[in-house]
């Protein structure tokens, strides 16, 4: 369409984030949004915990799952995840301050390989996770009309 102005990666990632209700709803905000780079955080609550009141592992996946979504559709063009992995580091607790950064590895035609590193509020490394996309082909967001 020609005269149409395609929105930025950080507009594509907002509108995401604001569609995806998980992330609203534990609080999920940005840091930083750039065309090859996301980091986003999330502080754990005690409802977030397990029986052992240690962050449930599956809410760093979470958070780090979210920073490959935001990231893998910053391109304006739908991309799902189709596997990943997540290597548990450090155990994290209530009240911590979560930040994952994403970024990617690879890109090629339909399929992306990204990487996030999740730490706390210290700085230390808590998570290592990477994720496997592949995109759809359809647009996050309509482009703008000038």
């Amino acid at each position: 369409m020609e005269g149409d102005q395609q929105p930025s990666a950080g507009e594509v990632m907002r509108d995401l984030h604001r569609r995806d209700l998980s992330a609203v709803e534990f609080g999920i905000e940005f840091i930083e949004t750039e065309a090859d780079r996301v980091s986003v955080r999330m502080t754990v609550t005690e409802e977030m915990c397990n029986g052992f009141i240690i962050g449930h592992g599956g809410m760093t996946f979470l958070l780090a799952d979210s920073a490959m979504a935001f990231l893998s559709n910053g391109a304006n063009d739908s991309a799902l995840a189709t596997t990943a992995t997540i290597h548990w580091l450090k155990p994290t607790y209530p009240g911590d301050v979560l930040t994952a950064t994403g970024t990617t590895r690879w890109q090629q035609g339909r399929i992306g390989i990204h990487d996030v590193v999740v730490t706390n509020q210290n700085g230390d490394e808590v998570a290592h996770f990477q994720g496997r996309t592949q995109r759809t082909g359809r647009p996050v967001m309509e482009a703008r009309p000038d």
